[in-house]
């Protein structure tokens, strides 16, 4: 199984990147690709630029490699309660080549902040949004304190709790592509 483990955001340190490839590693017998999104910046999406300029080649080398992929585990950063405005860039560019971004692919949804909050508010927008995007939910965790259950240095939960939790997801995205 090929999986694709995102960070949606653009901090070379991001704990939902962190979090997002350690989840897709515990996916038996799968290959874990990961995705920087710093190597798809791109112009700030706006209808006059595409109509110039087209939608950039970034937009179509993402869209692809989620199209060749069998599953996305995704960790959404979030900035002022919505998306960070790398993701959602980048998102807006790849919308243009078709609404359904994920291409209907099983995926892991996924949040985490340092505060108690644990990106609530983005992981439930995205939640919500999945079925039009084309994401095929099967399974979500927001993980509030993420430096109080995970050791960034060692990359992996020191709480047990989050350890069977993120086990658990794996499985399911396992038991979904047997099943599919």
């Amino acid at each position: 199984m090929n999986i694709l483990a995102l960070g949606a955001s653009s901090s070379r340190h991001s704990i939902n990147q962190q979090l997002a490839i350690y989840t897709a590693r515990l996916v038996e017998h799968s290959v874990v690709e990961t995705v920087d999104l710093n190597d798809y910046e791109m112009p700030i999406y706006s209808s006059d630029k595409e109509k110039h300029s087209g939608i950039p080649k970034q937009a179509h080398e993402l869209f692809e490699r989620i199209g060749n992929t069998d599953a996305v585990v995704i960790s959404f950063a979030e900035h002022n309660a919505s998306y960070t405005a790398a993701y959602k860039n980048i998102y807006d560019w790849m919308s243009r080549i078709d609404m359904k971004v994920y291409q209907n692919k099983p995926v892991l949804v996924l949040a985490t902040s340092p505060g108690p909050g644990g990106a609530s508010n983005v992981f439930n927008s995205a939640l919500k949004s999945a079925p039009y995007f084309g994401m095929d939910v099967k399974g979500s965790l927001s993980v509030a304190s993420f430096y109080d259950q995970f050791d960034a240095a060692s990359n992996a939960p020191t709480s047990g709790t989050l350890e069977q939790q993120l086990q658990h997801l794996a499985k399911t995205l396992v038991a979904s592509d047997v099943t599919a």
